[in-house]
């Protein structure tokens, strides 16, 4: 109802919601006139902007006060048209789904390479402003997440030995419990590359070699890639790109799915794992998100829950708002360590 005929109807009682994913934080929820993340045109309901900000937003927002939260929930429920599978009213025969944060912790190699580009990229963020600064801090989370992968893939040479990622033994010892019990696992990757690593990681461990979903592959080879992985027990393995097959697809046959880095977008995250928690899925799943304890991973990981833990409310998208962090806060964010 969010339009320019909504902002004057002419009916003499009328009230209207709506939501937008924004950047902006909780306090705009006063009115459809402010333009932001919500907006009703029963004017009064949800009082002015400072009373909105003194019974709702600073306790929600800053002293997470759950009383206030549940308040919240309760004055706007009745306009919140949303429907979720978990909801076992709405599909009642749809199995459970388990998420799971499963910790490793950096090789030393990791550990030097992670220090090392902390430490010189701090400086240079120091020393800059604007948009060269959130380049830079952007910059730096993309070469942090392959170096928390896998060095190979960060330093784009060398063989990709498993004993120097925390994150690879991790994950062929979950697709060695996967396949004693007879499950098919999907893995999501953000990263082509690191992709195109796991492929020998895991045919030289399992004897099985999975097939990988990524951008570059053909509209055919994809949907036979599909094809085989639903239907046939010699494809237990399928390997995406979050990009790539992340949405669109029906991968029911899957009943484990890991991520083995985060993209740090709760909806980006779950539509992922919804290629297998759908109609048609028959077994529970099991959700394994991979995390390198006492890095950036843990931290921002740990910031996003906290904001998913207040009623849901909207989290910003992708990662641009770390860039918006002050040089203390990003220093506590990445320095590696407790």
């Amino acid at each position: 109802m969010y339009n320019k005929r909504g902002r004057k109807p002419k009916s003499s009682s009328r009230w209207g919601w709506y939501d937008k994913p924004a950047k902006k934080p909780i306090p705009e929820g006063t009115g459809i006139r402010g333009g932001g993340k919500y907006g009703t045109t029963w004017w009064g309901y949800l009082g002015g902007l400072k009373s909105f900000k003194q019974t709702y937003a600073i306790p929600i927002e800053g002293e997470r006060d759950h009383l206030a939260l549940k308040r919240f929930q309760k004055v706007t429920q009745p306009f919140v048209l949303r429907r979720l599978k978990t909801d076992k009213s709405i599909i009642s025969d749809l199995p459970d789904k388990v998420e799971q944060n499963q910790f490793c912790t950096l090789s030393p190699e990791q550990a030097a390479l992670y220090q090392g580009v902390v430490d010189k990229t701090l400086k240079k963020i120091e020393s800059s402003s604007g948009i060269e600064r959130r380049g830079l801090v952007l910059n730096l989370i993309m070469m942090l997440k392959q170096i928390c992968n896998h060095p190979a893939q960060y330093l784009k040479k060398g063989s990709a030995q498993i004993q120097h990622s925390g994150k690879c033994p991790l994950l062929l010892d979950l697709l060695d419990q996967a396949l004693e019990n007879d499950e098919k696992t999907i893995i999501f990757t953000q990263f082509r590359e690191m992709g195109e690593l796991l492929i020998p990681m895991i045919r030289d461990r399992v004897g099985v070699e999975p097939a990988f979903l990524h951008g570059g592959v053909a509209r055919k080879n994809r949907d036979g890639m599909v094809e085989d992985f639903q239907t046939k027990r010699s494809h237990p393995i399928l390997l995406l790109s979050l990009k790539a097959g992340g949405t669109g697809l029906n991968l029911t046959a899957a009943s484990q799915v890991i991520h083995f880095d985060l993209w740090w977008n709760p909806a980006v995250e779950a539509q992922a794992t919804d290629r297998a928690f759908r109609i048609g899925q028959q077994r529970n799943v099991q959700v394994h998100r991979f995390i390198t304890s006492a890095t950036f991973e843990e931290r921002i990981d740990a910031m996003i829950q906290k904001k998913k833990e207040l009623a849901n409310l909207t989290v910003n998208s992708g990662e641009t708002w770390i860039g918006e962090l002050s040089d203390k806060e990003l220093k506590a964010i990445f320095q590696l360590g407790k």
